[in-house]
């Protein structure tokens, strides 16, 4: 197995850190402070490709394999975690529309989306099913061609700001076999949002709540078959798994960065904070941690990639380890900064908050426990 970046993942990721440096680092902090969704910059990366890096390039994507999509993800994370994972979520709504609709709702759709001229929100989570994402009950029922909509969702990224929502909506009984997937314009007549909700972090991305209202949609906006919704929230939901543990590891990166940077011109007791041998030791402890945390985000990614059996159980593993130690990557290099950690002059309190939410979105951590420990029950240990 070979861990070195090929030279065409190295052209993505010099082309990343660039964006990230010169685009959403120098205005992060205040996108956080003022709650502004860039869209204007959104938009940028679109024409860099970043909307669209693993949408096929048949509909006009760059066809990336989720390996090299996380290492894309990786560098724009280092500028702005938040940002970057709306990203991520556009992303996902930008495949599933080109991978799974009919072909004249791509070609609507996929154009504006890729270049960013539309931006799309994900609409799985409800009040009442959160990790129990097959017990949704907002419902579509077909009326002739076209289909109605009725029910509502919260914690949706974008929400109110967005212009395009794949929304996931039960056609037939209970259960995971009765959810459908749907493309809906978010202006349509029926639709609204509910106020943007005041957040620990992920402030430069809104997120509300959706109620749908006998919104009417043409049939043709249903992706793949009737039924099949869940399997494709599933397929979703394993990127996803990839693409916020990545996150995770990107500003995880950043923040141990600039810690050993900060211990190394801050000075105490005479000598420089790096001169501590027990700061050595929690430098070192860092870092094995996060380059751990990044080969299993990869090795997952990869298993994605060739379509391995296992690569569920990969994925849930990756986005638990990677999500925990991004957050106590964070939480130790604020703590290197001791008082100044603590204060919005620094990032470090920016990069903490930010992804803190890591560990519960996209399934939260014990639900990745329990992914993980059902394939070890059900298929034995032997196939990890």
């Amino acid at each position: 197995m070979d861990f070195e970046l090929n030279e065409d993942q190295k052209a993505f990721s010099d082309a990343a850190r660039q964006f990230a440096q010169e685009k959403l680092a120098p205005m992060a902090a205040e996108w956080d402070e003022q709650q502004t969704f860039p869209k204007e910059v959104l938009k940028q990366a679109g024409e860099m490709g970043f909307l669209s890096l693993y949408t096929p390039e048949k509909q006009g994507g760059l066809g990336l394999p989720r390996l090299d999509a996380s290492i894309v993800f990786e560098q724009l994370a280092m500028g702005c975690t938040s940002t970057t994972a709306f990203m991520t979520i556009h992303n996902m709504v930008t495949w599933m529309i080109a991978s799974y609709a009919r072909e004249e709702v791509q070609q609507a759709y996929c154009p504006k989306l890729i270049g960013g001229d539309w931006l799309g929100s994900y609409c799985l989570t409800e009040p009442n099913a959160g990790s129990d994402a097959a017990s949704l009950t907002t419902s579509a029922v077909k009326h002739g061609d076209k289909y109605i909509i009725n029910g509502a969702k919260v914690f949706i990224s974008g929400a109110g700001e967005t212009d395009v929502l794949v929304v996931m909506a039960r056609t037939q009984g209970s259960g995971a076999k009765g959810i459908s997937a749907f493309v809906v314009p978010a202006d349509s007549k029926g639709i609204s949002y509910g106020r943007k909700e005041p957040k620990l972090g992920w402030n430069s991305q809104p997120t509300r709540s959706i109620t749908f209202d006998n919104v009417a949609i043409p049939a043709s906006h249903l992706l793949g078959e009737e039924g099949q919704g869940f399997v494709f929230a599933m397929k979703g939901l394993d990127g996803g798994r990839i693409n916020i543990a990545t996150c995770s590891v990107g500003t995880a990166q950043q923040a141990l960065n600039q810690a050993t940077q900060y211990i190394q011109e801050r000075k105490q007791f005479g000598k420089a904070l790096s001169q501590f041998q027990s700061l050595q030791f929690k430098l070192a402890d860092l870092a094995t941690e996060l380059v751990a945390a990044r080969q299993l985000v990869r090795l997952a990614a990869s298993k994605l990639d060739k379509q391995s059996p296992d690569a569920t159980a990969y994925c849930a593993m990756a986005k638990r380890f990677a999500t925990d130690v991004g957050f106590n990557v964070c939480d130790q290099a604020l703590q290197l900064y001791g008082g100044y950690g603590y204060i919005k002059e620094y990032p470090m309190e920016r990069y903490f908050r930010d992804v803190r939410v890591h560990q519960i979105l996209e399934g939260t951590n014990e639900i990745m426990r329990l992914i993980v420990a059902r394939r070890l029950l059900t298929e034995g240990a032997e196939l990890l």
